[in-house]
């Protein structure tokens, strides 16, 4: 009975722990080789199959393959966060290096998801700053770095309020590409500026989901294609959606080419 209960809280801690990684922006092959290496601190080895929406995890015991425990999950919606991955990458080396007890790793593990996430404000300036630099990279005025700058300020800010009321993500990215390139593309129509066109190509470049593409293409190479696939899938839909605001600001704004 021992034994049967220890597996089923070992389980429920380490599907916790891949889910929180995979909905924080870790590749699929980072997120397998932390939970191994937690479940083998306790005596377990691990199969682990990671999809888009769930991830389906069995649980053997080293000692004893007749004791194991299938169980999935589904991956919850969070916002990217690398130091949450960092954090729990480091939790699984201390769980396996010195082989913390299990309420002690379930209160680490907790700790580290309530730890205090930056100042969504402070996101908000710097998403901004970093959009407006990027229009200066692709040889933007500063009359073009200012218009970006204010779109991205506003789309981003409606962004942070529109996932916060679980508005569906397709219908987010469509609205923020569109309220961001509309913004820049009043210094085109009024031809502020020398380079108006590179405010409104690079007003949606804050939208652009490069972790996906990333994670999908490392999963791809690492062979977990499946996980790979729908990663890459979604990020197209992502970019289909911006692209789609981007076309009805254009469109409104009568530009045919830029």
């Amino acid at each position: 009975m021992h034994q049967e209960t220890d597996i089923l809280e070992v389980s429920d801690l380490l599907l916790d722990l891949a889910i929180t990684l995979m909905a924080s922006g870790a590749h699929t092959s980072r997120v397998v080789r932390n939970v191994a290496r937690a479940a083998e601190s306790f005596g377990y080895s691990t199969d682990l199959t990671v999809f888009q929406m769930s991830v389906l995890m069995t649980l053997t015991r080293l000692n004893d393959s007749n004791v194991r425990h299938t169980a999935i999950r589904k991956i919850k919606p969070m916002a990217l966060n690398f130091r949450t991955i960092s954090n729990l990458s480091a939790l699984t080396w201390s769980a396996y290096d010195n082989k913390l007890p299990l309420e002690e790793l379930k209160e680490e593990f907790n700790d580290i998801l309530n730890t205090p996430r930056m100042s969504r404000w402070l996101v908000l300036f710097l998403v901004a700053c970093a959009n407006a630099a990027f229009c200066r990279l692709f040889t933007g005025d500063i009359y073009a770095m200012l218009f970006v700058f204010a779109g991205t300020l506003v789309a981003f800010f409606m962004r942070q309020e529109m996932l916060h009321r679980h508005i569906n993500h397709f219908v987010v990215f469509i609205t923020c590409a569109f309220v961001s390139s509309m913004i820049a593309g009043i210094s085109y129509k009024l031809n502020i500026g020398t380079t108006p066109d590179v405010a409104l190509a690079t007003s949606v470049l804050f939208l652009i989901p490069g972790v996906p593409m990333i994670n999908s293409i490392i999963d791809i190479l690492e062979g977990h294609v499946l996980a790979g696939t729908s990663r890459l899938i979604n990020a197209t839909n992502l970019i289909i959606c911006i692209a789609l605001g981007l076309f009805i600001t254009l469109q409104l704004l009568g530009v045919d080419q830029l």
